[in-house]
């Protein structure tokens, strides 16, 4: 059996839970907050948020970075989300209006969007720029081992 624990922080009140690794795609409730730990597919993350959920997780996240007049960002949002779907408890789906919150956008250096930040352990571990389909976010994952 493996006992591993993993640190997972809630999408709703943002403190950190210990999650068994065997149950992470169980899904599963905040132990402060009681609210699901992976209510939707993908966060919506803000300047508050931001560094708790991709310096405070052992699940990596893969962070869009978007905005709403951006067209290629339109396009590959429902992409993002139904990718999202397949890697429900294996990495956690994330998105951050750079428009709305600059703070973020700006310390990760953001210079085009969209842009695609996978962060593990708190650090970045690969970006890509540019809209990527469901089919390419699945294959770039791989490549970068999650």
């Amino acid at each position: 059996m493996n006992d591993e624990i993993r640190h997972i922080v809630c999408p709703h009140c943002d403190k950190v839970n210990r999650v068994p690794a065997a149950r992470l795609t169980a899904g599963g409730n905040c132990g402060a907050c009681k609210q699901p730990l992976w209510p939707e597919p993908v966060l919506e993350l803000h300047g508050q948020n931001f560094a708790a959920h991709t310096s405070r997780s052992d699940v990596p996240v893969l962070v869009d970075f978007w905005a709403p007049w951006c067209g290629p960002c339109k396009m590959m949002a429902p992409q993002f989300e139904q990718a999202s779907r397949e890697w429900h408890g294996k990495v956690r789906f994330a998105k951050l209006n750079t428009e709305q919150h600059q703070g973020p956008a700006g310390q990760s250096g953001i210079r085009s969007i969209p842009t695609l930040i996978l962060y593990r352990n708190g650090r970045e571990t690969a970006r890509q720029s540019g809209a990527l389909n469901q089919s390419q976010i699945h294959q770039w994952l791989h490549q970068q081992g999650c």
